[in-house]
């Protein structure tokens, strides 16, 4: 069959490469894809906006498409699986009314709180005085969220009240993230460690796949802006099989019940970002109902089942009976960004040592990158995330390393710490 995805990032690339190992798939289409797709065997770009329903419904009736699989969260939200199910196209993903999972963080913690899960104390607001007198009035450090869809970059940890009074200026006066910011909510600061639990749901059934942990800060030591994602791996050694069984019985399965009985059942990827307090307990920092991204490329290296049978097992209900096998290796990912992400940051710089970095062990996933003249440049922030195999953490991390040594381009930097948590829990 031929199947298509939308989206150009690194999470697209692993899962167009991934796919196209499935002996079922004759060809992966990716709209509109990146060097890396334009690259990778069997898979093809088609110049489309992967937020252009409209287009994207007419290419996949035209070419006979029969599986599509949406990438990015925005097409989600506005409704690409709705419409494209609603031509009689088999799409995984949630329906708009589930996806509001992730495009309204008020909406969530609504379902948080009707199915009993963890999660942090929070006020929310739409006018600016009212959220500046709350603010006033509680301790710091404290999490102001824009409610909308910021691309990653709508939480800001404030550590003073003067951060805080900043951040809903930022997003109520000054409408820093635009509509999205249009509503915020003041949280309370977990301490722990952030994990990410990522599962595929059917509706009714919840298969969790392999833990893994992203790294959301810019700079070492999980300081600075964040961002998108610097970097991940999996497994993360803070889900240990005891915490992993309490989220699927308080958080998960609970969850996917509310959204049953609210009339609008999940079905995709539900990505739960979690905080591990320090004595073991998993809170809800907030949803995702797609893969993430860096996390996604560790994830695809460590499959082994075909992602095929996941997605249709998914789609058709019965995850209940379905598996996932894992490599028993860890994998690990570098962030390779340019200079000035998340901030403004040139493009078309030349990427040199590609070709190096790749080998059984190791895969350089594109994100930011195009084509120009036959060579690959850089066009976006987060410009590749050069993922590796290894026994543990710290040889998954080693060669993770090398290969990106082995690649330059004017303005790089990584973050030079993706797995020290990690690290630090022996043995690795």
């Amino acid at each position: 069959m031929k199947a298509l995805i939308t989206g150009s990032g690194g999470r697209e690339h692993a899962l167009a490469w991934k796919l196209a190992q499935s002996e079922r798939i004759s060809e992966v289409l990716v709209a509109p894809g990146n060097a890396g797709t334009a690259r990778e065997p069997g898979v093809c770009n088609v110049p489309l906006d992967a937020a252009d329903q409209e287009r994207l419904l007419a290419y996949a009736l035209a070419e006979n498409i029969e599986l599509v699989v949406p990438g990015p969260e925005a097409p989600l939200v506005a409704g690409l699986v709705d419409r494209m199910e609603k031509a009689g196209l088999r799409c995984f993903g949630p329906t708009a009314a589930a996806a509001r999972l992730e495009g309204s963080k008020g909406f969530a913690k609504e379902v948080l709180e009707a199915s009993g899960a963890p999660t942090a104390g929070y006020r929310e607001f739409t006018a600016l005085e009212p959220a500046l007198r709350h603010v006033d009035e509680r301790s710091a450090p404290m999490v102001v969220k824009a409610d909308g869809l910021a691309a990653g970059k709508g939480v800001i940890i404030a550590e003073t009240h003067d951060e805080a009074r900043a951040a809903l200026r930022g997003m109520l006066e000054r409408r820093t993230f635009g509509e999205a910011g249009c509503r915020v909510l003041v949280e309370d600061f977990l301490e722990g460690e952030e994990a990410s639990f990522i599962a595929l749901v059917d509706g009714e059934h919840v298969l969790p796949l392999a833990s893994s942990q992203d790294h959301k800060a810019r700079d070492d030591g999980d300081r600075g802006p964040n961002t998108g994602g610097m970097g991940a791996y999996s497994p993360a050694p803070v889900l240990d099989p005891a915490v992993e069984a309490r989220v699927m019985h308080e958080i998960m399965r609970p969850v996917v019940r509310a959204m049953r009985g609210n009339g609008a059942p999940f079905r995709g990827v539900l990505y739960a970002g979690l905080m591990i307090s320090p004595e073991g307990d998993p809170r809800v920092l907030e949803f995702n109902v797609r893969f993430g991204d860096p996390e996604c490329q560790p994830l695809m290296m460590r499959l082994k089942t075909d992602l095929l049978d996941l997605i249709e097992a998914t789609l058709a209900g019965r995850l209940d009976q379905a598996r996932a096998s894992w490599d028993p290796r860890c994998a690990l990912g570098v962030v390779m960004a340019s200079g000035g992400y998340p901030g403004s940051y040139a493009k078309g710089r030349r990427i040199t040592g590609l070709d190096s970095a790749d080998s059984p062990l190791v895969k350089a996933f594109h994100a930011g990158t195009a084509e120009e003249e036959g060579e690959v440049v850089t066009s976006g922030g987060r410009v590749l995330c050069v993922t590796a195999l290894g026994e543990s953490v710290s040889k998954a991390r080693s060669r993770a390393y090398k290969a990106v040594s082995a690649i330059s381009f004017d303005g790089a930097f990584c973050r030079s710490d993706i797995g020290a948590r990690a690290l630090a829990r022996p043995p690795n």
